[in-house]
Order: structure tokens, then C-alpha cells, then sequence
């Protein structure tokens, strides 16, 4: 891991835009990317140092790049976490963040909502290591407490919870892992280190899908893992062992989309608070669901430990599954694809996409009904987002 950055002091903002790879002598401003396989050394003797740990050289971009140091940099920055390390995706980072700190019967108690693919990992494929998962509601973490064995190593969170954005308290849940010496895991990805910071509430490990919101245009994958230098290195060494790693170019795109991250957050935020206040009005829908909206069951929290509410916004559709499948088919502006944290406005279903893999019995526990619909409402006038809704709601009725 290189720490060969040129740091500025200022705000976390001005760090994600300023922090950057050391020029390399032709005065370039915009950082350049690094599409190489290994690197260069002049003697044996450095080249030993650098396999020896007793440098900071690059030495194979499976586990070091510039690029790559540089987008760790400017997130550390952010999230005002001491150390980190940059994946391929952002289940790559779920999946180090557990495998490099679990062992063969160590037991982890998760939020029930969690990612599909994420509660894949835990209920399916962690077990053949011997690491159990025991789930809590993510509305009532005071479940957690009679969770708890001896060997309880870790509580793993995401909140906003994915697609349901539930809020989970995490000063409390801060101290609580803290009191206990448990690894506090937080799933980061829809919030963003510009709407909430997790390490300032006791999380030891910050993770992220840089697909989503950080790059904020569809088009790269990535993933991170944030927190404690101790756990971090752990991180590290079962990543460079393992492979999981960022191309250079995704790297660099990423960092790159961290400029203009705050404002891009700012203005998901805005529309989305506006087309959950809209949808309110319907009086063909369930419930809408969004952490910012007063009748949201941890409004104080979210307004507590959040900036914004974020660019998410879930309800759900009076009717049966055939009237989710006719009001996706009657968007016209809004896309129709799994991603979210886009430029444009994507909708989707997550019963039947994201969260297909749960058996229907695990999806009604957290609140993904046949009639759950996720926007990711993004940067288009939010008048034009808005008028799509409507007028595919209308259509599918």
C-alpha cells in the first residue's frame, strides 16, 4: 500500500478534489492512469525492501497501483477513516471485509435487509467456512443484544437498508459493538461519506459499492473497505493473496467521480426528498418510503446522523405483481436496469431483481411486498422525473 500522495489540508471535500498521486515531472494536472501489470526497480536490493514491507513501492497492481492509492486517499478523506483498500466490485468488499477478519466458528449478527447478494454470502456460502450469521430487524437493533454468543465477532449493517431504508441508530449501535469488542461492519453505499459518516459514530469498518454513487454514471465497478489500520492490513494481506482488485482505469474513474461527488449527493438528495413529498399525495400507493420524510419510522435518527436523505426512494404499489410489472413497462424516462446512484433516474423491482434469491417468506420479514418499487432518482429535472412516475402510475392501474 503506497503512500506516496501529495496531501492538502482543508475540509474532507477539498481533500476528495486536491489529494492526489504525486506528479510525475511533466506538470500534469489532471492525474494519469497507471495501465500497468507490475513495477520497475533499480536494484535488487530495493526490490527486496519493497517484498520486505520495509518501503512503500509499488511493486504488482494485484495489491498496489497509484491509482488505486490514490482513490483509497481521497475516501479515507472522506470518511474520516485512517486506512482502507480498493476492490473490483462492491461484494468483493463484503466478502474481504468478513473473510480477512472471520474464522471457522466465529459468528456474525447482521440487519436482516440487507443486499441480495449479501445475504447470499451469509446464508449460503459463509457457513462452508464455519461463520454463522444470526439476523435482527433493523427497526428494533435492540434485538441484537440476545443475538449475542461468545464467539460473536462482528455486526454487519447497512443503513439506509437496501431497498426498505430502514435507519439504524448508530451512535447507539456504536457504543454497543464498542462495549462488547465487536467489529462494527457498516454497508455505507447509499448514504455516501457526504451524507453520513460511519467511523464517527465507533464503526471500525466502512464498506462500499463505488458502482453506485461514487462513480454516479454507470459506468465502472468498484468496491472499498475503509476503517481501522489494524483491521485494514488484515484486509490487505488476505486481498493480495486472493485477487479481488481494482483495475487501474476503474481506479482512476473513480477517483475522478469523487470531485464532484458532494454536489452530485446534494442534488440526488433534493429531488428525491421532492418526489417522496409528491408521492405522499397518491392515494394509489401503500406507503412511500424515505428517511427524510417526517412520517418515516426513524425520521429523528436519519436527521440526527444524516446531512440529506439521500437519492433513494422506495413505495409501494396498491394491487398484485402484474401492476408492478405495468407500471416498469409504462416509464418512458426513468431506466429500467438493477444499478442505482446513476445520473439518470432508474426504477426497479427489487422482489423479483436484487432480492429474488430470498425465499418469499424472507422478503414479506423485511418488507419487500410484490408491490415494493426502489427509485434512484437522478439528476434530470425532477419535474420530468416526477411526470414519468405519474404518468406511469396512472397508466398501470
Amino acid at each position: 500500500m503506497s503512500n506516496r500522495i501529495r496531501k492538502v489540508s482543508g475540509s474532507s471535500q477539498t481533500k476528495a478534489v486536491r489529494n492526489r498521486i504525486e506528479n510525475k515531472g511533466h506538470k500534469e494536472h489532471s492525474q494519469p492512469i497507471f495501465v500497468t501489470s507490475s513495477f520497475e526497480f533499480d536494484s535488487a536490493e530495493e526490490m527486496r525492501a519493497a517484498f520486505a514491507d520495509e518501503n512503500d513501492n509499488n511493486i504488482y497492481s494485484r495489491f498496489s497501483n497509484p491509482n488505486a492509492d490514490e482513490l483509497v486517499a481521497r475516501m479515507c478523506a472522506l470518511e474520516n477513516t485512517p486506512a482502507g483498500f480498493a476492490t473490483a466490485s462492491g461484494m468483493a468488499a463484503v466478502f474481504a471485509s468478513v473473510m480477512a477478519l472471520c474464522k471457522s466458528g466465529d459468528h456474525i449478527i447482521s440487519c436482516s435487509s440487507v443486499f441480495g447478494s449479501t445475504h447470499t454470502l451469509f446464508t449460503k456460502f459463509f457457513p462452508r467456512w464455519g461463520i454463522t450469521t444470526s439476523y435482527f430487524d433493523a427497526s428494533r437493533p435492540e434485538q441484537i443484544e440476545k443475538l449475542l454468543t461468545p464467539n460473536t465477532r462482528m455486526v454487519f449493517v447497512e443503513t439506509p437498508t437496501n431497498p426498505g431504508l430502514d435507519v439504524i441508530d448508530l451512535e447507539w449501535l456504536g457504543k454497543f459493538c464498542s462495549n462488547h469488542n465487536l467489529i462494527l461492519n457498516v454497508d455505507n453505499c447509499f448514504a455516501t461519506p457526504v451524507l453520513q459518516k460511519p467511523a464517527d459514530y465507533g464503526a471500525t469498518l466502512v464498506t462500499h459499492s463505488a458502482t453506485k454513487f461514487i462513480d454516479g454514471q454507470g459506468r465502472v465497478l468498484g468496491g472499498l473497505v475503509l476503517g481501522r489500520e489494524d483491521l485494514i492490513k488484515e484486509v490487505y494481506l488476505f486481498c493480495r493473496s486472493s485477487g479481488p482488485a481494482i483495475s487501474p482505469f476503474n481506479a482512476w474513474v473513480l477517483s475522478k467521480s469523487l470531485e464532484t461527488l458532494e454536489v452530485r449527493m446534494e442534488r440526488h438528495s433534493s429531488s428525491a426528498l421532492r418526489l417522496a413529498e409528491w408521492l405522499e399525495f397518491r392515494n394509489d400507493l401503500s406507503r412511500v418510503i424515505y428517511p427524510f420524510l417526517k412520517g418515516h419510522p426513524q425520521f429523528e435518527i436519519a436527521k440526527r446522523q444524516m446531512r440529506a436523505g439521500g437519492g433513494v426512494v422506495s413505495f409501494e404499489l396498491n394491487g398484485d405483481a402484474k401492476r408492478g410489472a405495468r407500471f416498469l413497462d409504462a416509464l418512458s424516462l426513468c431506466s429500467l436496469t438493477a444499478n442505482l446512484g446513476d445520473t439518470r433516474t432508474i426504477a426497479s423491482h427489487p422482489a423479483s431483481t436484487t432480492h429474488a434469491k430470498l425465499t418469499e417468506e424472507e422478503r414479506l420479514k423485511v418488507g419487500i411486498t410484490s408491490g415494493l418499487v426502489r427509485i434512484s432518482v437522478g439528476l434530470e429535472d425532477p419535474a420530468d422525473i416526477i411526470a414519468d412516475i405519474e404518468n406511469a402510475l396512472n397508466k398501470s392501474k
